[in-house]
């Protein structure tokens, strides 16, 4: 099935205009955190982040014959923007350790991960159908549709469980030294 078979039917739908708008809020949200305060930031991204991902899996399959393929629209300079934000705010707790385990936990692997740069990773492949969405062309907006959702199941699904899970403990860590949290 070409993507002009389907286009208007699957590219209008309840569906990817939910995406679209959450999309929206969370790229607008991202490019506007610089100076915000910590807490702000982290509440916000609470919020977000699930919505983004129920909104990313209720996306409608689509086939794909790459002929109208978008090329991407953010750059190397806008990805390093977002992380760059992202990272100011978080400071010392960008980086954590993150323990995975392969094969039926037979062998694991320690590696060092950053939730600025999962929220980059996001937000790029987010920005880039948004930006064609955006355009109005509708056998690109097919297209690009299928690569986001290709994308969240092959990469960026698993960075937000990522940036998700430790923005939570950030969030909710109770601090060392904090005596109404102690046994």
């Amino acid at each position: 099935m070409s993507a002009s078979n389907h286009t208007p039917k699957t590219i209008y739908g309840r569906d990817v205009l939910e995406f679209v708008t959450v999309g929206i809020e969370y790229c607008a949200f991202l490019e506007k955190s610089q100076g915000r305060a910590r807490e702000d930031f982290l509440d916000t991204m609470l919020k977000l982040l699930p919505l983004l991902y129920v909104k990313a899996q209720l996306l409608p399959r689509v086939e794909s014959n790459g002929d109208f393929l978008p090329q991407g629209k953010v750059t190397e300079d806008d990805y390093n923007y977002i992380r760059r934000i992202a990272y100011d705010l978080l400071d010392d707790a960008d980086q954590y350790l993150d323990v995975s385990y392969e094969n039926d936990m037979e062998t694991d692997e320690t590696q060092w991960k950053s939730v600025s740069e999962h929220l980059a990773d996001i937000y790029q492949p987010v920005r880039n159908f948004l930006a064609v969405y955006q355009d109005g062309v509708e056998d690109c907006m097919a297209d690009a549709l299928w690569a986001l959702r290709d994308q969240f199941e092959l990469y960026w699904g698993e960075a937000l469980v990522d940036a998700l899970k430790r923005l939570h403990r950030i969030r909710y860590s109770a601090p060392a030294n904090d005596a109404d949290y102690d046994d």
